[in-house]
């Protein structure tokens, strides 16, 4: 009997808001995208169009609608966390078009669509990637993002620390490189690497962004730590049964190179299971918050339920 899992749900609202914040949120920060790549004469329009296509391809803007949305909870400019949004956009479709090449997952399609070295090739794809890359720094270090040189040096410093051995690379090394033998352990240092580090610092920008004291910031902390790792659970879930045709690349990837994810190590109930577990401790985490953290609630509950 074929596992297909139930989407996570909490008890409350049975309509979500998360599809409407996401569009607003993809409007404006896609229009922040493009104006950082800019169209200069001057430099290449070949790795400028790649990089649009990249960055810029209907993606559902989850990280940048978490730090959006926890700037503006916390008091902070949505001007600002636009800016920073964008950086993150920049960073998670960076690490998109490097992780579909030949070398690492060798996919055709993303979203839909063919990929970035299938649509261009493996070269310009690569140095498209590297200047998205570069682009995000670039934005963060600007003062438009914020007129306080150490919150710009803070927002460097730990995107930098989010997408290194301790973050995105490392987590996505041992996706690449497991042990033989899994542990859950590892899974979820895996996991927390790979996908979680990122969307933590969604949080960790908005929070820098806006005005919180200690214990809030170790309250979203918690909520962000949690939230990355239920993202890519539902991803793994996904890989294993999901639909291609709605998620729009293909799936099954992990199951044919025998490589480790949560449902092969937990199994697809144990996954679900998991899932559910950190969608409960997602909402406990923002509790003291209150109805200020509906929207981030909303985003939790869509995280939990999505189909691509």
């Amino acid at each position: 009997m074929r596992f297909r899992p139930v989407p996570v749900t909490l008890p409350g609202r049975e309509r979500s808001d998360a599809a409407a914040i996401l569009a607003d949120i993809r409007r404006d920060v896609d229009e922040a995208i493009l104006e950082a790549i800019g169209d200069m004469p001057a430099r290449s329009l070949r790795l400028a169009d790649a990089m649009r296509y990249a960055a810029t391809s209907g993606g559902k803007r989850f990280r940048a609608a978490l730090t959006v949305t926890v700037t503006q909870m916390l008091g902070g400019t949505r001007s600002m966390a636009l800016r920073a949004a964008a950086a993150i956009e920049c960073v998670h479709a960076q690490s998109l078009v490097h992780d579909d090449l030949p070398c690492m997952d060798n996919d055709d399609l993303r979203r839909g669509r063919p990929t970035a070295h299938r649509q261009f090739d493996e070269a310009t794809a690569l140095l498209a990637g590297d200047a998205l890359l570069a682009l995000a720094f670039d934005i963060l270090a600007d003062p438009r993002t914020h007129h306080h040189a150490g919150v710009r040096a803070e927002l460097v410093l730990r995107l930098a620390r989010s997408v290194g051995q301790d973050g995105l690379a490392g987590g996505q090394m041992m996706d690449l490189y497991p042990s033989e033998i899994i542990s859950s352990a590892e899974l979820i240092a895996c996991l927390a690497g790979k996908t979680g580090s990122l969307i933590r610092y969604a949080v960790e920008a908005g929070i820098l962004l806006g005005h919180a004291d200690d214990q809030c910031n170790a309250g979203l902390l918690s909520f962000a730590q949690d939230l990355g790792l239920l993202f890519q659970l539902q991803d793994d879930l996904l890989d294993a049964v999901g639909d291609e045709r709605v998620v729009g690349k293909a799936l099954g990837k992990d199951a044919a190179k025998n490589r480790k994810n949560a449902v092969s190590v937990l199994g697809a109930e144990g996954a679900a299971q998991e899932a559910q577990r950190l969608l409960a401790s997602c909402a406990k985490a923002l509790e003291p918050f209150g109805d200020r953290a509906a929207c981030l609630l909303e985003l939790a509950r869509f995280a939990a339920r999505r189909t691509l």
